[in-house]
């Protein structure tokens, strides 16, 4: 399968990785030590219901462990359900996250686009819910929209949900970035799971740094379709430090509190310093910059200062010059602003 996203370190060997979104903190290290402690036990094979985990989740998200299923990485999630509910056409955004398209296409689906206008910052529009026909069956929404970064608002949400379970089409609302946010408690739509026809993706990646681990988690109150989910699976697709990890970042709740502080002032510096240089950024939300500029080769050019970031030119609905960086911590974003700086031929790239 060609790997199409971020974070594909290895074919370059030692390199400054901004292509993975990912908490510039780190994993937390009650979190390491929880996943180490664990080896002990990984002579035994993972509980294969999470049931801990699920607890704990359930704890944390104010919902009863039945209605959560968790997974190895929100991606499983994605592909089981494909599999799961087999739709005959789907609604997506373009651009978003090319797993959703993926998964569908590979089960027969067929996938419609709105199309997100750069014009309008490529942010959603009310016409959206027109999109939503009654041949739809499944529509896909990340929220923020992966790689813009653009938030949608939960009243606009509640309208789109209202509209799917009028015209009965189920909605899959990704999250996975909305804790960084600092906006989860705004805009999560994590309060209308009992209502039915929603299914809300998380994961443990990008808030914890655990992209390794693979750890992600799905809230629905259809528990005839997590049954089914879990019939389809793969038994044991969590391992025993995964789960271990998963317990303890629930419970690294400052930790959290002082990630989303640091990305939001180091994301608000970081979007100055951008541009300075012939980019057009994007205001966005989440923990990564979205941006397009005149050079369709700006990938390369920084592969060879030992940089990556993520080309966003084969997403559907762009174009190459669109690019995607992570926020990183200060000192390694000096490294990338003043790497920018020696490929435009700015004087003085040492950023202060």
């Amino acid at each position: 399968m060609k790997h199409i996203h971020g974070g594909n370190i290895y074919q370059y060997g030692k390199i400054l990785d901004f292509s993975a979104n990912l908490n510039p903190l780190g994993m937390p290290e009650r979190v390491k030590t929880a996943a180490r402690e664990s080896i002990d036990r990984s002579e035994h094979y993972p509980d294969p219901y999470c049931t801990e985990l699920r607890e704990a989740i359930g704890r944390a998200e104010g919902i009863s462990p039945g209605h959560i299923i968790c997974g190895n990485g929100a991606a499983e999630l994605i592909f089981l359900l494909a599999a799961a509910k087999r739709p005959k056409q789907a609604l997506l955004t373009a651009p978003t996250f090319a797993e959703y398209g993926q998964a569908l296409e590979a089960f027969g689906c067929r996938c419609r686009y709105y199309p997100l206008d750069r014009v309008n910052g490529f942010q959603i529009g009310r016409d959206y819910l027109e999109a939503l026909t009654e041949e739809t069956d499944i529509a896909f929404l990340c929220n923020p929209n992966n790689p813009t970064g653009m938030l949608t608002g939960r009243d606009f949400l509640k309208e789109v949900l209202l509209k799917c379970r009028r015209l009965g089409i189920f909605l899959v609302l990704d999250e996975c970035f909305l804790e960084l946010t600092g906006e989860k408690e705004r805009v999560s739509m994590a309060g209308s799971i009992s209502e039915g026809g929603i299914f809300l993706l998380r994961a443990f990646t990008k808030s914890y740094a655990m992209a390794g681990l693979r750890l992600g988690y799905g809230m629905t109150a259809d528990t005839f379709l997590i049954e089914r989910l879990n019939e389809l699976r793969q038994p044991w697709s969590v391992s025993v430090p995964a789960q271990a990890a998963g317990i303890q970042a629930l419970r690294e709740t400052d930790f959290l509190e002082a990630s989303v502080c640091y990305i939001r002032n180091e994301r608000q510096w970081l979007l100055e310093h951008m541009r300075s240089y012939p980019f057009t950024v994007y205001e966005g939300s989440a923990n990564y910059l979205f941006f397009h500029g005149d050079r369709t080769d700006l990938k390369e050019a920084l592969v060879r200062r030992r940089i990556l970031i993520r080309d966003c030119g084969n997403y559907q609905g762009l174009c190459p010059g669109y690019y995607r960086i992570a926020v990183r911590t200060r000192k390694e974003n000096e490294t990338l602003l003043n790497a920018l700086g020696q490929i435009y031929g700015v004087a003085d790239s040492e950023v202060e």
